[in-house]
């Protein structure tokens, strides 16, 4: 069993502590946390949200894992998942893209669940996000090219990371988080088919899922159960199955020597994370030279063959859901040429639907280019060409979006998203409390008192 790669993995992560984080990992874990708050409880108040927690209070146990929101608590099964999609729904939580697109901090209500069962606190809680925002992360570059080209949803890989995290957190043993590793992966692998095309609330679900088995495995583990411990490298195992081709020396090279949550990015917008560039460039041109709707007679977007076929296929041109209008460049596009931001507002569904946001759709031109391409994801450069009716062209190439390690939100703009987001349902004594319990993580003595904070008081 100690010669296949998950052995490998499981023992490092049985043995990671809070000590042995470098500080550059312990800021980042409390900025994603509070960004995860923040879209939680922005989360909390969607159509999808609402009918999940419904099911789920009619099928989960008592326990001791706290539900962002209601307060409520249950069993940490359904507390990781309810948490979870609450933080994913909106499509406004953090980015990875290396290979394939991930959103780590999914990952982050196993730490928190099976955190409050085991009783642990702040310093426990960062190792947690540390630690699944690494394996994530280096299972999205291990993939050449990335299992999103193979018809395969990041949520498979999720299914890998969550019970190493969920494990940690109960301290089991290296050989039952391999265990749980192999229960979780060997029976949750998603069809990007959720991604594909017309979509649906299973956009923003199937990774959730994914964190939700994780932390079943750990606990079928921690009795003992086992769970094929070749599951990655082995017959039939993920690189058997999910081929071509795997460098899986990125799982393990250097696990210490620095860390991956430093590399993520966060959102500045709601919305897909390959749209952002464009975004954020349509946003420049219209407001620094003042285009109104009325005034442009098209906006050309070159950008990757992914932007081209998955953002902009012909159903994309005719969103009638916040779950596609989120996945689709036109309109996103529309809505920053027309409101000049693209913000949760952008996707209530009067305004996906407003007959001013969808004239512009016919204007919006997007092709591949090969030469962006070649650099991408090393930058997710787009070029965009605004042409006027009378005849003038603006133009603007952007490489990387607001969100990006290399142009990072502060933690001011973290503090903005946050308060956006949570406004309408908690007040702004509440907001204070959490952030600064937020700011102060590792002094926390217990992560149930920091859920507690995560209730809702208004609305």
């Amino acid at each position: 069993m100690s010669d296949t790669i998950t052995a490998t993995m499981a023992r490092w992560a049985a043995t990671l502590k809070f000590e042995d984080l470098g500080a550059g990992a312990i800021r980042e874990a409390r900025r994603y946390l509070l960004d995860s708050f923040g879209c939680a409880l922005g989360g909390y108040r969607q159509e999808d949200v609402h009918i999940a927690l419904k099911v789920l209070k009619e099928i989960r146990g008592s326990g001791p894992a706290t539900i962002i929101g209601t307060g409520e608590r249950a069993d940490v099964v359904t507390a990781a998942l309810a948490n979870a999609l609450m933080i994913r729904v909106m499509d406004y939580n953090d980015i990875y893209w290396q290979q394939d697109p991930s959103h780590p901090s999914d990952i982050i209500p196993a730490a928190m669940a099976v955190g409050e069962r085991a009783g642990l606190g702040g310093k426990e809680l960062i190792t947690g996000i540390v630690l699944g925002h690494e394996f994530e992360m280096r299972l999205c570059e291990a993939a050449i090219p990335g299992i999103r080209e193979r018809g395969w949803h990041h949520a498979t890989l999720t299914a890998f990371v969550s019970p190493i995290v969920a494990g940690h957190a109960m301290g089991l043993s290296w050989e039952q988080i391999q265990h749980a590793i192999g229960i979780s992966a060997s029976r949750h692998a998603t069809f990007g088919a959720v991604t594909a095309g017309k979509l649906t609330m299973m956009k923003n679900t199937v990774d959730p899922m994914a964190t939700q088995s994780g932390v079943l495995a750990a606990l079928l583990a921690e009795e003992g159960y086992t769970g094929p411990e070749h599951v990655i490298d082995g017959k039939e195992g993920m690189v058997h199955c999910y081929g071509p081709e795997w460098d899986l020396d990125i799982l393990v090279d250097g696990l210490g020597e620095s860390w991956r949550i430093e590399r993520c990015g966060m959102k500045a917008y709601p919305a897909e994370a390959l749209t952002h560039t464009s975004i954020s460039a349509v946003i420049d041109l219209v407001t620094e030279h003042d285009l109104h709707p009325e005034q442009v007679e098209e906006v050309h977007i070159r950008s990757t063959a992914r932007s081209a076929d998955i953002l902009a296929d012909p159903s994309k041109y005719d969103p009638r859901s916040k779950e596609s209008a989120d996945h689709s460049l036109p309109y996103v596009v529309a809505a920053a040429l027309v409101d000049r931001q693209v913000t949760p507002a952008q996707f209530e569904q009067s305004r996906i639907m407003s007959d001013d946001i969808r004239s512009q759709f016919s204007k919006i031109v997007v092709v591949a280019d090969e030469e962006i391409e070649k650099v991408f994801p090393v930058l997710q450069r787009v070029i965009v060409k605004i042409t006027t009716y009378d005849g003038r062209e603006f133009t603007k190439q952007l490489d990387y979006p607001k969100g990006d390690p290399r142009n990072p939100l502060t933690d001011a703009e973290i503090e903005e998203k946050f308060d956006a987001l949570a406004s309408p349902v908690m007040s702004e004594v509440a907001r204070s409390r959490l952030k600064e319990a937020v700011w102060g993580l590792e002094n926390a003595a217990s992560i149930s008192q920091l859920m507690a904070m995560c209730k809702a008081d208004i609305g």
